[in-house]
C-alpha cells in the first residue's frame, strides 16, 4: 500500500512545515531594535473576559522607524490594550494620547542582543523537538502498516529512510533560520 506511505509522508511533511512556519512567526516577534507590527500583534489582551490577540482588536502601524502606533477599533479598549502590553514580556514603555497607544522602541543593548540570541537558540531547539515528535508519530504509523501486513518490510525501511531525509532537511532549515535571525540581532 504505497498510497498509505505517501499519505503519511505527505501529512508528516506538512506538519513539519507548519512547525518551521510557527518558528518563523515567533522570530518576527523578537525585538531587533526596529519597530515592527510583529512585535505586538500576538500580545494577548483580556477583552471582556476572553484572551484575544492584539491584531484582532486594533490597527498596528509603524509611523517612524522606532515607533509603533496601536489604534483600537473600540476606543473603550485603549486602557486594557495598554495594560496587556505593559504586562507582556516586551519590556516596552507605553504612552497613549486617548486615541492610540504608542510604543517607543529603544536601541538594543549588547546584553539584550546576547539574551535574545539565546532565546533564538532555545526556540530552534524547541522546533527540532517538535520535528522529532512528528517523526516518531510517522514511524509508529509505518510500523502499524507493516504489522497489519499492509506494507512489506522493505517498504517500511524505505519509508523510514525517506522520513530521516525529511527530518534532516527540516532540522537544517530550522538551524538556517535561527542562524540568520541570530546574526541579524547580533550585527545591529
Amino acid at each position: 500500500m504505497a498510497d498509505d506511505i505517501k499519505r503519511i509522508s505527505s501529512e508528516t511533511d506538512k506538519a513539519m512545515q507548519k512547525t518551521i512556519e510557527a518558528m518563523e512567526q515567533d522570530f518576527q516577534g523578537y525585538r531587533t531594535g526596529r519597530a515592527s507590527p510583529h512585535l505586538v500583534e500576538k500580545v494577548m489582551v483580556d477583552y471582556h473576559g476572553t484572551d484575544i490577540p492584539l491584531q484582532q482588536l486594533a490597527t498596528i502601524t509603524v509611523p517612524e522607524a522606532q515607533l509603533i502606533m496601536i489604534r483600537p477599533f473600540d476606543p473603550s479598549s485603549l486602557k486594557i490594550i495598554e495594560k496587556a502590553i505593559q504586562l507582556s514580556d516586551l519590556k516596552l514603555t507605553t504612552h497613549n494620547d486617548g486615541k492610540a497607544v504608542f510604543l517607543k522602541i529603544p536601541p538594543m543593548t549588547q546584553d539584550r542582543r546576547k539574551e535574545l540570541a539565546k532565546t533564538i537558540s532555545k526556540r530552534v531547539e524547541e522546533a527540532k523537538v517538535e520535528l522529532r515528535g512528528k517523526r516518531h508519530e510517522a514511524l509508529e504509523k509505518y510500523k502499524k502498516l507493516e504489522d497489519k501486513k499492509l506494507i512489506s518490510e522493505d517498504e517500511h525501511k524505505k519509508a523510514k529512510q525517506e522520513l530521516e531525509n525529511t527530518i534532516h532537511r527540516f532540522s537544517a532549515k530550522a538551524d538556517e533560520l535561527g542562524g540568520r535571525k541570530e546574526k541579524e540581532i547580533l550585527e545591529m
